[in-house]
């Protein structure tokens, strides 16, 4: 049987990089992401925010990067490998999560600190930062989407990618 575990994110860090150095003299530093999902509650009419909380480990060089580079508030993409972890707690009871194995950690612009990451805010970013064909992809995506939400109706007649700025999808939780 095949298998696939890929996971790409964008969010904003929820606290500053936490460094160590294993025995081994490697690097990892774990970082704390919000991803957010906005949607419309069926029965009251208003809009609704949706936070996860994700867990980061970034080992190497990386690690040492996000370290001198990255605090709390910044808009990241992550790009990694979603891994499970199962453990004992003291009270003798067993704990188990899910977390992200970062093998690319793309620095999205600045943001104050705490403040969530709006459209307008990934334009700060000058250049490419990797020559990564997905990093690419990802940072075309978030440039077109920007200088779309720009364009009048009348730029539809052009050919060129048109997006509507529309609520997003409704789904059917019962809250």
């Amino acid at each position: 049987m095949a298998s696939y575990n890929r996971v790409v994110l964008i969010g904003n860090l929820t606290r500053d990089p936490d460094y160590k150095q294993l025995p081994s003299g490697q690097a990892v530093c774990r970082l704390g992401l919000a991803v957010n999902r906005q949607y419309k509650n069926k029965q009251t009419g208003a809009m609704v925010q949706e936070v996860c909380f994700i867990d980061i480990d970034v080992f190497g060089p990386q690690a040492e990067s996000c370290r001198q580079y990255l605090q709390k508030g910044r808009p990241v993409l992550i790009e990694g490998r979603l891994k499970f972890d199962t453990w004992q707690s003291p009270d003798g009871q067993t704990r188990s999560k899910h977390s992200i194995v970062a093998d690319r950690v793309v620095f999205l612009g600045s943001a104050q600190a705490g403040a969530d990451v709006e459209l307008s805010d990934l334009d700060t970013q000058a250049a490419p930062i990797s020559s990564d064909p997905a990093v690419l992809a990802a940072e075309s995506m978030l440039s077109r989407v920007k200088s779309s939400k720009k364009k009048s109706a009348s730029d539809e007649n052009t050919g060129e990618f048109a997006f509507k700025d529309e609520p997003p999808f409704q789904d059917d939780l019962p809250f």
